[in-house]
């Protein structure tokens, strides 16, 4: 029996069954789905005659009241149907659904009417980056918005994307990080500052890669690569809890603790400890150059031991890292923008932070000595050779930004498609971007 008021309700035809003059859907819309009994006595024959122009994909409206049926399920018995948008492709078929990968992701409107869970997915990234602005805003940091087109590429060493602006008749190019102007801030006189937002870069595709993605940057006045260390891992941990209700997740199988205190270790160390390389051959440069060599990495000819330190991490280390683990003290050579270490100007205090073998952060006590910043960059270039990734101009306002102080500060980069990856259990990075690039149709 039916009782109570009426209500007017609004959706997706996601399943319909027929019975001659009566017939059972299911309406969907962005709260969920609900059954619907449209009965020709009930709803008078010129309504039923619109309805059986509906078919499974159709929006349409229902007024009636609300019962509940034999099995227990909810629903409403319609006294008037109103047709809204006629779907004129199927919708794919209810049993096999949308699973041809590459289609879920180039029609990703048809992946989220089939697929609930994809759409949970995507709720879930929405409330991941309202709570990283959640846990800066609370902390006095300030968002702000940085130019999307840079005169010269900087912040990160990547191939950026070019473009031209016609009215200044200048190239530009979209960013591939916003770090220069985040510290152009600081020099200002914000202590503070935070922004989330695109970056791009012209790089290859991946399960963990993608040219268009989103990062969160955030530096801090007098604070040091230390205090961004235990910043991570009080946000990172605290987010995984509210969306998830746990600091234990389980990541494709393999079960991650991200309860603090987390690891640390130096590169130097892991090359030991994970990688398996004896720490006499870590310590000496000339042997650490003869296994870059032998392990068949292809070191340019003014790469240094440094290079050959960090080129032998990411082969021998980096996908063995599960737990949370901040990799600290890297070489000067592959921190071009980080402070060098007080008792060892061959490293940096910077850390990089790796979960289930993904890097999820980098950041470093930043280098504000206008003098060293600037020899560091035009080595850089002298040495660039044939990489594209580093950019062949000097950007000579940073400098001058610089040289009128900045205090001392910290910084760092996170990675949302990722983070967000790691806290849905999702295998790709393209599961959790809504429009990731593809490769044209053929």
């Amino acid at each position: 029996d039916s009782r109570g008021p009426e209500h007017l309700i609004a959706g997706r035809i996601i399943g319909l069954r027929r019975f001659g003059k009566a017939a059972f859907l299911h309406l969907q819309d962005a709260s969920g789905r609900i059954q619907v009994y449209v009965k020709r006595d009930e709803v008078g024959t010129d309504n039923y005659d619109w309805f059986k122009k509906l078919e499974v994909g159709d929006f349409a409206g229902f007024r009636g009241s609300l019962f509940i049926t034999k099995t227990g399920e909810l629903s409403l018995k319609a006294s008037w149907v109103k047709p809204i948008t006629k779907a004129l492709r199927p919708l794919p078929e209810k049993f096999h659904g949308l699973t041809d990968v590459e289609t879920r992701y180039r029609q990703r409107y048809v992946d989220l009417i089939v697929n609930p869970e994809v759409k949970d997915v995507f709720r879930k990234r929405v409330e991941i980056i309202r709570l990283i602005r959640d846990f800066l805003n609370n902390r006095d940091f300030m968002e702000v918005e940085t130019p999307m087109m840079h005169p010269i590429a900087g912040g990160a060493t990547a191939k950026p994307f070019k473009t031209h602006h016609n009215a200044l008749n200048m190239d530009l190019y979209l960013r591939i990080a916003p770090e220069l102007y985040l510290k152009r801030l600081l020099v200002g006189g914000f202590e503070r500052v935070f922004e989330i937002n695109r970056n791009f870069r012209n790089e290859g595709l991946s399960t963990r890669h993608n040219p268009e993605f989103t990062m969160c940057e955030f530096y801090q006045a007098y604070a040091t690569y230390e205090d961004m260390m235990n910043l991570t891992e009080e946000m990172i941990s605290w987010i995984s809890s509210e969306v998830n209700g746990s600091m234990q997740i389980n990541y494709q199988d393999t079960e991650v603790n991200l309860a603090p205190p987390w690891r640390r270790m130096t590169m130097a160390q892991s090359l030991t400890e994970i990688g398996g390389i004896a720490a006499e051959t870590v310590a000496d440069d000339e042997a650490v150059m003869a296994l870059a060599k032998e392990k068949g990495i292809q070191l340019e000819q003014n790469d240094g031991p440094g290079k050959a330190r960090t080129e032998l991490f990411e082969l021998l280390v980096e996908e063995n890292i599960i737990d949370p683990t901040f990799i600290t003290a890297y070489p000067t050579e592959v921190s071009p923008l980080a402070r060098r270490n007080a008792e060892d100007p061959s490293i940096t205090d910077r850390f990089e932070l790796f979960i289930t073998g993904r890097e999820i952060a980098n950041a470093f006590s930043e280098l504000n000595d206008p003098v060293d910043q600037l020899q560091r960059m035009e080595n850089q270039i002298a040495n660039r050779g044939d990489d594209e990734e580093i950019f062949p101009e000097l950007d000579k306002d940073f400098i001058r930004a610089l040289e009128y102080g900045m205090p001392p500060a910290a910084g760092q980069g996170i990675g949302i498609d990722r983070l967000v990856m790691l806290l849905t259990n999702a295998a790709s990075i393209r599961d959790v971007i809504l429009f990731p690039h593809l490769r044209p149709e053929a």
